[in-house]
C-alpha cells in the first residue's frame, strides 16, 4: 500500500460529510482583510521577484487545492462555526470521529464575519491573492464531483481568480480515488469539463490546449483515458494537453506515455524512507525518465503528511521533506505540485493556518523562486523557522482510542526540533527548551539544525557579537499530557510571529 492509496481513503470520508453542510448567508460583522498580505514585505527573507517575472516564467508552480475546506462554511464567528464545532470538536460530526479524536487538528486562520452576500467569492479571492502573492501560478482543482457545492465552488474559484489575478490559473485534477462520482461517467465527465472549457481562469498551455492532470488515473487504465481525450477533442474540439499524476509512476508511466504531454505523480511525504524512487538521493529517477520520453516533469512538493482519521502519518523529518522534493525539482523539474493548499484531513496544508501560521508558505517561496529564477535568491533579511511537534510521538492521548501508525516505507518516527536559518551573515544561535540549553555556530544563508524534543516552549535567538539579529519563541508548548493525538509539525516564524506571552495549543 502507498501513501498515496491511503490518501483515497481519508478524502472520499470528507466528501461524504461535505455535500451535507448547509451553508448560512446573511450575518452581519466587520471583514478582517489584514491578513490577507500582512507583511509580506518584510516578513520573507528575501526580496520578491515582481509578479510580472514570476509569472513570465516556463517553470510553473501550483499547489493542489481541496474544495471540502474553504476558509468558512457559514461565515460565523470562528468560536462557534462549522469548524469550531463540528471538524475540531471530539463529539462533533454525530461523534463519529470520536475514536480518532475529531476529523482535523487544524483549521484555516479564523477571520472576521463578512457582511456581504458574497462572502465565499470573497473567500476564494483571498485565497488565490495568498497563492499569487507567494509566488504560486495557480491552483490544482481537485475535481471529486460534477456536480452540487464542490462543482460550485470550482465556478466560484474560476471567478475569483479571474477577479484576483488574471494570471493566476486552475488546472483540472478529476479524482480517480475511492470511486469518486467525478470519474464514473466519461460522457459526463466531458460534458461538464466542456461546459467550462471556454473560461479564461483554466490554466491551457500556450498553444491553447487544456491542461488536465487526473489523479490516479491507472485505477481506470490507459483506455478509459483515451476515450476521454478523444471525446473531448473530437466531439467538444477542445484539445487536451494529458499530465496525469500516478500513485505508481513506475508501473505505468511506459503505458501512459503515448497520450501524455507530461507526467507525475503524488510523490513522497517521508523522503528519509523506504520506499524505491522516492528517498531523497532517488528523487530525481521519476523526472529523468520522463524527459527520456519527450514528456514534461511536474515535480511533487509536499511538508508533511499525517491522518487522524485515517490512523496513519509519514515521519516528514521537521523540514527535510519539503526541502528533499524542492531540491529535486530545482534540479530540472519543468512544474511544480505542491501537495496540497488545504487538505486538513491529511494535515498536508501550506495555506495560512492556525498552528503551521504563514511558515510553510514563506519557505515554499524561497524555493519557488530558486526554481524560477535558476538560483537562490540573496538572504537580505535574518529569519528563524522553529518546527516542531506538540508532543513525543509515542504518547497515549486520553480521550482518543484510535491512534495514528507509521505508514508503508516511512522513515521511523522521530522526536526532535528543527531550527530553519535564513541568514545575511554567519551567526550564533542559541537555543532553551525546558531545561536544556544550545548553542552552535549557523553559516549565512540556509541552514537546518535538530535537538532533542522536550518539554514546554522553544526559544532561539540568532546574535552576531552583541546584536539580536533573529528571534524567535514557539506559540505552542511541548506537553507531557494530551487529550488527542496531534502527529503535524507545528511552525513559528521570527519575522511573522514576534515573541510575546505564547499561546497554549487548543
Amino acid at each position: 500500500m502507498s501513501e498515496g492509496r491511503a490518501r483515497i481513503l481519508s478524502k472520499f470520508d470528507v466528501v461524504c460529510a461535505i455535500v451535507c453542510i448547509v451553508v448560512v448567508v446573511g450575518v452581519s460583522g466587520v471583514v478582517d482583510t489584514s491578513s490577507r498580505l500582512r507583511n509580506r514585505d518584510t516578513a520573507l527573507p528575501f526580496d520578491e521577484l515582481t509578479q510580472q517575472v514570476l509569472k513570465a516564467s516556463d517553470k510553473k508552480v501550483f499547489a493542489v487545492y481541496t474544495p471540502v475546506f474553504p476558509l468558512s462554511f457559514d461565515n460565523l464567528d470562528s468560536g462557534v462555526d462549522y469548524y469550531t464545532e463540528q471538524y475540531l470538536n471530539l463529539n462533533g460530526e454525530n461523534s463519529n470521529y470520536a475514536p480518532e479524536g475529531a476529523l482535523l487538528r487544524e483549521r484555516p486562520l479564523p477571520r472576521a464575519i463578512d457582511p456581504s452576500a458574497d462572502w465565499q467569492l470573497n473567500d476564494m479571492r483571498t485565497e488565490v491573492e495568498r497563492a499569487s502573492n507567494a509566488g504560486l501560478d495557480g491552483f490544482i482543482y481537485d475535481l471529486l464531483t460534477t456536480d452540487g457545492v464542490l462543482w460550485d465552488r470550482l465556478h466560484l474559484l474560476l471567478e475569483a481568480a479571474k477577479r484576483a489575478d488574471p494570471k493566476f490559473k486552475i488546472m483540472l485534477m478529476p479524482d480517480v480515488g475511492a470511486g469518486h462520482p467525478s470519474t464514473e461517467d466519461v460522457d459526463r465527465l466531458t460534458a461538464k469539463i466542456a461546459s467550462i472549457a471556454n473560461d479564461a481562469a483554466l490554466f491551457r498551455l500556450p498553444d491553447g490546449r487544456l491542461v488536465v492532470s487526473p489523479f490516479a488515473p491507472e485505477i481506470q487504465g490507459v483506455n478509459w483515458w483515451q476515450n476521454f481525450i478523444t471525446i473531448l477533442e473530437s466531439v467538444y474540439r477542445i484539445p487536451v494537453a494529458f499530465v496525469p499524476t500516478f500513485l505508481d509512476y513506475k508501473a505505468n508511466a511506459t503505458a501512459f506515455a503515448p497520450l501524455s504531454f507530461g507526467m507525475s505523480n503524488w510523490g513522497p511525504r517521508s523522503s528519509a524512507g523506504g520506499n524505491p524512487g522516492m528517498r531523497a538521493s532517488e528523487l530525481g529517477g521519476f523526472r529523468d525518465d520522463a524527459h527520456n520520453k519527450g514528456k514534461i516533469w511536474m515535480q511533487p512538493v509536499a511538508v508533511q503528511d499525517n491522518r487522524p482519521s485515517a490512523g496513519i502519518y509519514w515521519e516528514a523529518n521537521n523540514t527535510d521533506n519539503l526541502r528533499d522534493t524542492w531540491s529535486a525539482a530545482i534540479e530540472g523539474a519543468d512544474w511544480v505540485q505542491i501537495a496540497t493548499w488545504n487538505d486538513y484531513t491529511e494535515n498536508t496544508q501550506i495555506s495560512p493556518s492556525t498552528h503551521i501560521g504563514w511558515s510553510p508558505l514563506d519557505i515554499n517561496s524561497y524555493y519557488l523562486t530558486q526554481f524560477k529564477q535558476g538560483f537562490a535568491p540573496s538572504i537580505v533579511r535574518d529569519v528563524l523557522y522553529v518546527s516542531h511537534r506538540v508532543q513525543p510521538f509515542g504518547l497515549i492521548p486520553t480521550n482518543q482510542t484510535k491512534v495514528m501508525t507509521l505508514g508503508p516505507f516511512s522513515a521511523p518516527a522521530r522526536d526532535a526540533f528543527e531550527i530553519l536559518s535564513f541568514l545575511k551573515e554567519p551567526a550564533t544561535i542559541t537555543v532553551a527548551v525546558g531545561d536544556n540549553h544550545y548553542s552552535y555556530d549557523a553559516p549565512a544563508g540556509v541552514s537546518a539544525r535538530t535537538f532533542p524534543l522536550a518539554f514546554g516552549h522553544i526559544n532561539a535567538q540568532a546574535r552576531v557579537g552583541d546584536r539580536v539579529i533573529a528571534h524567535v519563541v514557539s506559540k505552542f508548548p511541548v506537553g507531557s499530557r494530551r487529550a488527542t493525538q496531534d502527529l503535524q509539525y507545528y511552525f513559528t516564524s521570527s519575522s511573522r510571529d514576534h515573541p510575546e506571552p505564547p499561546a497554549h495549543v487548543p
